[in-house]
């Protein structure tokens, strides 16, 4: 037989087995859906993908979506790719099947029957962590209100049977994943500061510092000043240098300490005293996992509409927006003070509309408050009341009458038939303004007499609610469309009249209360807060991850 022939023989029997394969491949695809389901969560709800794993297959007769003749196609290829890079967006590779996808995929080829096998369950494999991926990305690896977190109802729907299709047809991969992820630019900077953080945490010995035991300040000695030198230009704290043994904690050394303080939520005094050298010694997969769990709560959120108010409590910070887009040059930022870290006296994470505000308001005492920390002091004192400017009220409306402080009434009090509240002014608990936004935690924006807890770095001092530090400012952005003539100045003038006002909002604000313990800037230095209600721990454990140490 000569060698043509012999050619010809096996192009044709190749082709009948590539035949045979094709026509096997639908019917070992359509068997291999029902055990490769997307894998739920118990702590999210379904967000359709097991149902579009079948109803997209359907749609195409059960055909192939990855592979061609034995070969991934380039889009297979490259989403694989993206699935063990999952922990670049904040995710674990494991949770897609990653590591066993690729090697499906790299398999050299074996007999025709035990191909089709091997192509049918990549495939399919390959189409439910698409779905299971494209899931997490969009709406989070968790439900928001198992991990304590009250949204209003918003459309955030994504068809993931129409994305999935639109994968397989992707000439760019990472563009099409990009498109279904949250829209928010600082989501975009905090994803793409991950890649560095992920890499420094591969190198655990840049925070191995000697122990220090006591502060040291510009012009003390420390054995740790190489490993603290090259620790700072390793997170950009400290401008790149050669390498230098010098023993001495120099102003340079000082300097990038003092970066190191601001980015972290520190006293920015250059001192490395123990607060400072326990965050420098975090080891770097925490501050890895701080971004993994914050671009997490970023997902939960959905697309601005209006203009939103946002206070992130571990930062103390306030952002009031002026548009939708999340751009510094448009957003009016203040400090804040939140609750204190006590179960019943933390600010709650949640979402609520700004449907008022109220100048010159009455301070009406929690009963909480009446019962714990006012009614020992009134009993004990006559005085009190007068002296803070308490009175006892009869109702709940600000007409209410007033009651005389009788033993009777303040027996009443305690029994929470009478209230107490507090005249409005300058020494008033809320401070001249008010911003009120319904929620069932009775939490609210206010202004405040107590300045001076401003200058300190951690600000959770109140029962809850979020006393603002510069409520001019922030009443002027809020009632710029309201009926009236709201300038800066009126509102300066009335809250500093005589008068009790109330001003309705022409529009809702959307209010979000957050909890994210990592920021990137626009500026590009990445921002690191405290867990301060351990909130981070807790959506760690509702992931079932592994604390990082």
């Amino acid at each position: 037989m000569s060698l043509l022939l012999v050619g010809a023989l096996g192009w044709v029997m190749c082709e009948n087995v590539s035949a045979q394969a094709s026509g096997a491949l639908p019917e070992a695809i359509a068997a291999a859906i029902p055990s490769n389901s997307p894998r739920a969560r118990k702590t999210s709800p379904a967000h359709g993908a097991a149902e579009a794993l079948p109803a997209v297959y359907a749609r195409s007769g059960d055909a192939p979506l990855w592979s061609r003749d034995g070969h991934a196609s380039v889009q297979a290829e490259a989403l694989v790719r993206e699935l063990q890079d999952a922990d670049a967006y904040g995710l674990e590779p494991r949770d897609y099947g990653a590591a066993a996808l690729a090697q499906l995929m790299n398999a050299p080829p074996a007999s025709a029957a035990n191909d089709v096998q091997r192509w049918a369950q990549f495939d399919v494999r390959l189409s439910a962590a698409a779905l299971g991926f494209m899931s997490d990305l969009h709406y989070g690896r968790v439900d928001p209100a198992s991990a304590g977190f009250e949204l209003l109802p918003a459309q955030r729907n994504l068809d993931l049977g129409a994305a999935l299709e639109s994968l397989v047809r992707s000439t760019d991969i990472k563009a099409s994943l990009a498109a279904i992820e949250p829209p928010f630019y600082h989501y975009a900077l905090l994803k793409a500061a991950l890649p560095a953080y992920l890499k420094l945490a591969q190198q655990p010995d840049l925070t191995h510092l000697p122990a220090v035991s006591a502060s040291l300040k510009a012009g003390d000695s420390y054995s740790g000043a190489p490993a603290l030198r090259r620790l700072l230009r390793a997170l950009g704290d400290l401008a790149p240098g050669s390498d230098v043994a010098d023993l001495t904690f120099d102003a340079d050394l000082s300097a990038g300490v003092q970066n190191f303080q601001r980015r972290h939520g520190l006293t920015a005094d250059g001192v490395l005293g123990k607060g400072t050298f326990a965050a420098l010694t975090t080891p770097l997969t925490r501050r890895v996992r701080q971004i993994d769990l914050t671009l997490e709560r970023w997902r939960w959120l959905p697309p601005f509409q209006t203009p939103p108010i946002i206070v992130n409590i571990p930062q103390f910070r306030l952002f009031a927006f002026r548009t939708t887009e999340d751009r510094v040059a448009d957003i009016l930022q203040m400090d804040v003070i939140v609750g204190r870290n006590y179960p019943k006296q933390r600010t709650p994470v949640f979402e609520s509309d700004m449907k008022y505000v109220v100048i010159r308001p009455y301070w009406d005492v929690p009963y909480s408050i009446t019962m714990n920390e006012m009614l020992p002091k009134i009993r004990a004192n006559p005085g009190y009341l007068a002296a803070n400017r308490l009175e006892i009220v009869n109702g709940q409306s600000d007409s209410s009458p007033t009651v005389d402080p009788s033993p009777e009434a303040i027996e009443a009090l305690a029994a929470g038939k009478l209230r107490l509240r507090q005249l409005p002014g300058e020494d008033n608990a809320l401070g001249l303004i008010k911003f009120m936004f319904p929620n069932s935690y009775n939490v609210y924006l206010h202004s405040t007499p107590a300045h001076r807890l401003f200058n300190e770095t951690v600000r959770a001092f109140s029962h809850g609610c979020i006393r603002v530090q510069d409520p001019l400012a922030l009443a002027t952005l809020v009632l710029k469309d309201a009926p009236g003539d709201w300038t800066r100045e009126t509102i300066d003038a009335a809250m500093n009249g005589t008068k009790t006002v109330r001003v309705n909002l022409t529009q809702p604000i959307t209010v979000l209360i957050l909890y994210g313990t990592a920021l990137a800037t626009e500026a590009g230095p990445i921002l690191f807060f405290d867990d301060i209600y351990g909130y981070d721990k807790r959506l760690e454990r509702d992931l079932a991850l592994a604390p990082a140490h």
